[in-house]
């Protein structure tokens, strides 16, 4: 039996809210995370992603704050409560977005601080005052240093994708934060994946934890379709096109492994009159944020991505992704496929694995304990002859129109050419009758002394040299 946000007995601003937003049954992880953390214990969840790990602390922690709602104008009378950690600016503005949403009939307060944008207008909402601070680790640290940010009355942490969280990178950081905050405090972890090592990582920061995993853990959504298609290096992009002409794709993400390699797709497919657009760590946060809001409104078809876009990211009717580029990390083809086939949609994972990438998709398959077919593609089109290389090789007719700094010319048969000859060099080597002087010996010349100047006078040496 499902079960139904009406169940919830949530307070009636927070279910007009919900109602609102057309939530009417609950998802796996929602419908058992929430009563554990209106009871106020610490949670570890494991679930897929796509699956409404947003609402499913955000709620209960709204519901929770609704005694501190107060209508002061006073920045004192708003101090943090709910800290949300994150680990991508994209991911943090939106949960940032889905939190103003569901409190949007409260009185309860809410900002976003995360790197990459100025810190101005962080610093003046902050001085506000605000219940629920949702941030990435590095920007958080900048706000208390300069006490923008004060964490004493914090009452609940939630670390949302836990697993990149607690990573090795992200460890002094959050050590760092974690000691700014109250020792009596309910501590939340969300995640698509837990390993043992992050589990008993986390232990260390969770007093009892219940832990939740309403799926195996590194599973990936039954409901998503995967395809691995083998294919040469060079035709890559071919590949990409046909498939997305075949399947009658609308929108899909492309993933890629370096951030050069991204934006050199995403010119190319641009070139090729498909709407694409790059995402990656080189961008400007404003640059980023533009990218994403067109695709959500439908402005761009692909959109070209690292794996900065692959975690916690949720565009609603996504129906494919595409591993341009087998991930080096296996845990990332789950975040990766994780962006279609959200909330029970289907959706079609497409995979381009070349020869050098068996390594890695046999990675992909001990995680998910699954074997997976590479199937051959055919294609609808010879090779065209000519070639434009633009970083990815794309190839072309010869008689289309393109850069021609970039227009390599038809294979031809080497020809063996002779080179031309010197006669110089044919001759015998001949000594010369006498022993020159060097030509930089002949030429010099005696230097040309001022007529002011009196010439030395030979003194007669004191004592006469052995020889």
């Amino acid at each position: 039996m499902t079960a139904s946000f009406s169940n919830l007995s949530l307070a009636e601003p927070l279910a007009r809210a919900v109602a609102e937003m057309g939530y009417e049954t609950m998802t796996p992880i929602q419908a058992q995370a929430i009563p554990v953390v209106l009871a106020g214990r610490d949670v570890m969840g494991a679930a897929q992603t796509g699956t409404g790990k947003t609402a499913a602390f955000s709620l209960p922690l709204l519901q929770r704050m609704l005694k501190h709602e107060n209508t002061s104008t006073s920045p004192a009378r708003h101090p943090v409560r709910a800290l949300v950690l994150l680990p991508t600016r994209e991911l943090a503005d939106q949960v940032a977005q889905q939190v103003k949403l569901y409190s949007k009939y409260t009185n309860l307060r809410s900002a976003v601080v995360f790197g990459g944008m100025d810190m101005k207008p962080q610093t003046a909402e902050l001085k506000k005052g605000v219940e629920v601070l949702v941030a990435t680790p590095g920007r958080l640290l900048d706000h208390i240093e300069a006490k923008n940010a004060v964490l004493n009355q914090v009452e609940y942490v939630v670390l949302d994708e836990a697993d990149r969280m607690l990573d090795i990178g992200f460890l002094p950081d959050l050590q760092r934060i974690l000691s700014y905050l109250p020792k009596q405090r309910t501590t939340l972890l969300f995640s698509a994946t837990f390993s043992p090592e992050i589990k008993r990582l986390a232990n260390s920061y969770l007093n009892d934890p219940v832990t939740i995993e309403v799926a195996r853990p590194n599973a990936t959504a039954s409901t998503v379709e995967q395809h691995f298609f083998s294919v040469l290096e060079d035709d890559k992009r071919r590949a990409l096109k046909q498939v997305i002409r075949q399947r009658g794709i609308t929108q899909a993400f492309v993933f890629v492994n370096s951030k050069l390699g991204c934006a050199r797709l995403a010119r190319s497919l641009e070139r090729d009159g498909l709407k694409a657009v790059a995402m990656h760590g080189d961008k400007s946060q404003d640059e980023r944020l533009k990218a994403l809001d067109a695709f959500k409104r439908g402005e761009v078809d692909l959109l070209v991505a690292t794996d900065v876009a692959a975690r916690g990211l949720d565009i609603k009717d996504v129906p494919a992704v595409f591993n341009y580029d087998v991930p080096f990390n296996a845990e990332d083809y789950v975040h990766r496929i994780g962006r279609t086939g959200r909330a029970g949609a289907t959706g079609n994972a497409i995979t381009l694995v070349t020869r050098d990438d068996t390594r890695l998709v046999s990675d992909i398959e001990k995680l998910l304990k699954k074997k997976f077919e590479i199937e051959p593609i055919e294609f609808d089109e010879e090779r065209p002859r000519g070639r434009i290389n633009d970083g990815r090789r794309f190839y072309r007719e010869v008689e289309e129109k393109g850069d021609p700094r970039d227009y390599l010319d038809k294979r031809a048969e080497p020809r063996n050419v002779a080179p031309p000859k010197d006669p110089f060099f044919d001759q015998p080597y001949e000594t010369p009758e006498r022993e020159a002087a060097p030509t930089w010996e002949a030429a010099q010349k005696p230097a040309r002394v001022s007529a002011n100047i009196k010439p030395k006078r030979k003194v007669a040496a004191l004592f006469k040299s052995a020889s």
